[in-house]
């Protein structure tokens, strides 16, 4: 039964013109059963059978042309007198099919109205002399029926596929919108990272050079000061590496999260242990905390330790020699408060910020991406009387 309905699916003009040789069969035979007056004119009777029989063998090929050979088949049917009979149910077919047509609806509205006064027009030429005007007017209706209904499951055909055509285009306009979604999600993903990376490689490989040159300087005049530069060389590469790791992890397929390789995202209280790191590196901080430490959102506080970290690495690599800098955190009621100030060139700064002398300029443009994404503020300038200063303002509920 499968079988035989994909073959009707694919050959839809092929069994049309079966039923359309089966319907001119029945023709013939109701012209060689009848009488003349029973039928007319029997060349008449074939012909029009015969134009009947073509419309419905290509009524789903050439609907609207059908349609048209059908009125004009009509017409003649009446003007040759060739009394109703089986071949015009083919224009109760021509009716459905051209209402299931989405693409003229004015051959759809000529269907409607030939169907409905082809009944009519039928009984004014072939009345029944025997019935009364109520019945004629009654036999009248009842012949209009089959046409309208025809039309009516016709445009309900055509109603329904419109509506599941708007809802696969509604499908595929929402896959379209996903993927477009996914890719921004992905680019925004890969700016985080880069973010990321800068971060750490500035700050870390930044340490890692002082304590290099540091080491060099005191190797034979202190050999231990330079062992101590050498480990915290080591210790600094070992937690860049790890850092790095954590993030280069997420371009990859296939790596298990939970297998311990990547570290937790620092947080405020790591802070200390940053400015901690870079006065093992030769850079004199004060660091304080005002106000009650309390939890902070994840990103206010991944974004905060980016801050610190981002301006002290400016600092040692900016502000030149025997430079002092203070870390300030203050814990408000709607907020966090960062200030980071240093008493080295001012100017320097600000070639760095406009991407100046040393061609970088992504540093405080990744703060104010940062500070941006959780709702914050930042204000980055000179100190008067020399120096620098960076304050920004992070909400605790961000948006």
């Amino acid at each position: 039964m499968q079988r035989v309905y994909e073959f009707i699916r694919r050959h839809p003009t092929g069994v049309d013109t079966f039923w359309g040789i089966v319907l001119f069969g029945f023709t013939v035979l109701w012209v060689a059963t009848g009488t003349g007056d029973d039928t007319g004119p029997v060349w008449a009777a074939l012909l029009l059978g015969a134009a009947l029989s073509l419309v419905l063998a290509l009524r789903r090929r050439r609907p609207e042309q059908m349609l048209v050979v059908a009125a004009g088949t009509g017409v003649a049917q009446l003007i040759l007198d060739v009394p109703v009979n089986l071949a015009d149910f083919a224009m109760l077919v021509i009716i459905y099919t051209v209402a299931a047509h989405d693409r003229s609806r004015w051959a759809s509205r000529l269907a409607l109205a030939g169907g409905l006064v082809a009944s009519p027009l039928a009984q004014l030429r072939w009345p029944s002399p025997e019935a009364t005007t109520t019945q004629q007017v009654f036999l009248v209706i009842f012949l209009a029926v089959p046409f309208a209904l025809a039309w009516v499951l016709g445009d309900s055909i055509r109603t329904r596929r419109a509506y599941f055509a708007e809802l696969e285009e509604r499908a595929t306009r929402l896959e379209r919108e996903r993927e477009a979604q996914a890719k921004v999600a992905v680019a925004a993903e890969r700016a985080r990272i880069a973010r990321e990376l800068h971060d750490v490689v500035a700050h870390n490989v930044s340490v890692m050079v002082v304590q290099a040159d540091g080491a060099a300087y005191v190797l034979d005049a202190a050999p231990d000061q330079a062992k101590q530069a050498l480990e915290t060389i080591s210790t600094t590469g070992r937690q860049a590496l790890a850092e790095m790791r954590r993030l280069l992890g997420v371009l990859r397929t296939g790596d298990d999260p939970e297998s311990g390789e990547y570290v937790p995202q620092p947080d405020v209280q790591q802070i200390e242990d940053l400015v901690e790191q870079v006065r093992r590196a030769g850079l004199t901080v004060d660091f304080r905390i005002e106000g009650t430490p309390r939890p902070l959102p994840s990103g206010v506080e991944l974004t905060a330790y980016r801050i610190v970290q981002e301006a002290l690495t400016n600092t040692r690599k900016h502000a030149g020699p025997e430079v002092g800098a203070s870390v300030r955190l203050v814990y408000f009621d709607d907020g966090l408060g960062l200030l980071v100030e240093d008493d080295g060139r001012g100017s320097a700064h600000e070639l760095y910020e406009d991407g100046g002398a040393d061609g970088q300029g992504h540093g405080l443009i990744g703060m104010r991406e940062r500070i941006g994404m959780v709702g914050g503020t930042l204000d980055a300038g000179p100190r008067p009387g020399g120096g620098f200063r960076i304050s920004a303002l992070l909400p605790l509920k961000t948006a």
